[in-house]
């Protein structure tokens, strides 16, 4: 298998005036006003709302298109007690989004209910599979939750049959939708809502606000009974697990819903971040990405995602206790599906050395099992810093998952070639689609021919992006605390790089069979520094005193009650 191309270093951008203009506006470190230099931040308007947002500081919801819309058709639908049923998308952003919408409708007086498809194989349908369902509870308002902008031919079909819809979405539309009482998606073409990043959950709480406003402004409901501070803990997890970006609106959103995540009395997330061996006192964005979503999202890919929706509205504890342990238990099952696929996929790439001569991976089999592929594609997305799509063949039919780099939009591809498909939709980053077999060889030569012919050579080279180049008398804890001003870290807002020119006093040891522990020194200070999975760079290493430029987050460790900063390695360069 090809070797992973080492990172290129962008160096930050230097701007001494405006960095110290910074410090003194903010009275913060000279380090931290040189990360938000290296950022791009270019006013203190703009620097005041990232450090110091507050929820008062949301959009107002009625700024979306069509709100008003869907507001007065879900009001009129609660005076006239019609069944309302939620449908929403089977991984954690839809679910929950679905578990917010209906936890909120319920609360305020209507009969609504909940439908989430498993889609883990390769049928084609969305929205058609709970059709029956709305029939039977005699459905006469359907809301989508994080799905349905690319559904028009569906929901022409709930409109013959005198349901109406509101779709309520954050993928980017691909044509007009027809048979709609309102579409809330701040991607629509002729939006102007500041927030093009909200996730599918975000659009479910900005419908959940926008009805609590015109409930309370009316004298239908009483201000105080309506906290909505209370959703906020599927907020963060939702935006969290769909990798919203953590700036803007939904920095506010996550940085609120994990202190509402701490204090949450869901029986379901208490027990969910119990199996996950998670301290609910110190629950990170990372405790959410690493382990309360994969097991939330597995139930999509190889189970039932109704049992999401019904693991974060469950009030029993003993019954949540239950259903938490099955999440577990089809997490592991997932991750050893996982693995499988992987050996699969390793053997072939090891084995066809020349895919790496095109700069787009595409790769399908018909013994994947397709609700891996999204995480197979980011994996290779991620490794070998190209846009990578998977296939998995059943039955005739390719279901693909696409993940990308930043300089290969995916969506004008997609709809370019769009007579190949038999749907598609998503990001311009991470993307799905279905696919007739025989149409996969020649959709395969226009995606690698359209990569090549785009990305460049260095396109394809992971980045490593500095933020600031500091000595190590500057990392202290007093600056550890000035950089907290800069979470929640997450997709778009990073956790800080920053890098020194230091010299190895003695060679590093391997520590837990693949990790790396160095010993470096600046003048008089010593450090230490942990690389995870770096162990194999060891040898390029064994020499006392050796020269070195590395790149690193600076963190607290505690030992035996004892607190020390430690330098978490990103990467290293040897110096002459």
């Amino acid at each position: 298998m090809e070797e992973k191309n080492p990172p290129s270093w962008i160096y930050p951008t230097e701007s001494p005036d405006w960095r110290q203009s910074i410090e003194k506006e903010f009275n913060i470190h000279p380090v931290t006003a040189q990360v938000l230099v290296s950022r791009g931040f270019t006013s203190f308007e703009e620097i005041d709302h990232y450090l110091y947002a507050k929820l008062p500081d949301l959009i107002d919801p009625n700024q979306l298109l069509d709100m008003d819309q869907a507001v007065e058709r879900v009001i009129q639908a609660i005076e006239r007690e019609e069944t309302i049923v939620v449908y929403g998308d089977n991984d954690v952003d839809g679910i929950t989004g679905t578990t917010l919408l209906i936890e909120f409708l319920r609360m305020v007086g209507a009969h609504a209910l909940y439908y989430v498809p498993c889609r883990a194989g390769s049928s084609s349908t969305i929205m058609t599979d709970a059709l029956d369902f709305a029939l039977e509870n005699r459905c006469k308002l359907f809301i989508t939750v994080d799905c349905g902008i690319t559904a028009a031919d569906e929901i022409a079909e709930y409109f013959r049959k005198e349901i109406e819809v509101i779709v309520s979405d954050h993928h980017e539309p691909t044509a007009k939708i027809p048979h709609c009482v309102a579409t809330l998606n701040p991607k629509l073409i002729n939006s102007t809502y500041p927030n093009r990043d909200l996730t599918g959950v975000g659009v479910a709480f900005k419908l959940a606000h926008a009805l609590t406003n015109y409930l309370v402004s009316r004298g239908k409901q009483q201000k105080d009974l309506i906290d909505l501070k209370q959703f906020l803990d599927l907020v963060a997890l939702g935006t969290v697990a769909d990798m919203g970006t953590l700036i803007g609106e939904n920095r506010i959103l996550v940085k609120y819903g994990l202190r509402q995540l701490k204090q949450t009395k869901r029986p379901g997330l208490l027990k969910l971040m119990e199996v996950c061996k998670i301290n609910i006192n110190t629950v990170t964005i990372t405790d959410i990405a690493s382990k309360m979503a994969p097991r939330l999202n597995s139930l999509g890919r190889i189970d039932d995602s109704q049992k999401g929706v019904e693991l974060l509205l469950i009030q029993d504890l003993r019954a949540a206790r239950i259903l938490a342990k099955e999440l577990d238990e089809n997490n592991t099952k997932r991750q050893k599906i996982e693995r499988q696929d992987l050996s699969h996929l390793e053997s072939f790439l090891e084995t066809h050395p020349q895919i790496f001569e095109n700069r787009a991976l595409v790769l399908h089999s018909n013994k994947w099992h397709p609700g891996i592929i999204p995480i197979t594609a980011a994996r290779l997305c991620k490794q070998y810093s190209r846009p990578a799509l998977v296939i998995a063949i059943d039955q005739g039919v390719g279901k693909g998952s696409i993940r990308t780099i930043p300089e290969f939009p995916l969506l004008s591809i997609l709809r370019k070639h769009r007579e190949l498909l038999i749907s598609f939709g998503g990001h311009d980053y991470a993307a799905g689609f279905l696919i007739k077999e025989e149409n996969i060889p020649y959709f395969r030569e226009v995606f690698i021919e359209t990569a090549n012919k785009i990305l460049k050579k260095e396109d394809i080279c992971p980045k490593l992006r500095l933020d600031a180049k500091v000595k190590f008398s500057d990392l202290t804890f007093d600056l550890l605390d000035s950089l907290e001003l800069l979470k929640p870290h997450g997709t778009g807002n990073s956790p800080p790089l920053l890098y020194s020119d230091v010299k190895q006093i003695r060679p590093p040891k391997v520590v837990g069979s693949t990790h790396l522990k160095l010993f470096l020194q600046q003048e008089e200070r010593v450090l230490e520094g942990i690389g995870f999975g770096l162990g194999k760079e060891r040898a390029r290493l064994c020499k006392r005193n050796l020269p070195l430029q590395v790149a690193f987050t600076p963190q607290v460790n505690v030992f035996l009650r004892k607190s020390s900063i430690q330098l978490l390695i990103k990467d290293f360069k040897t110096k002459a």
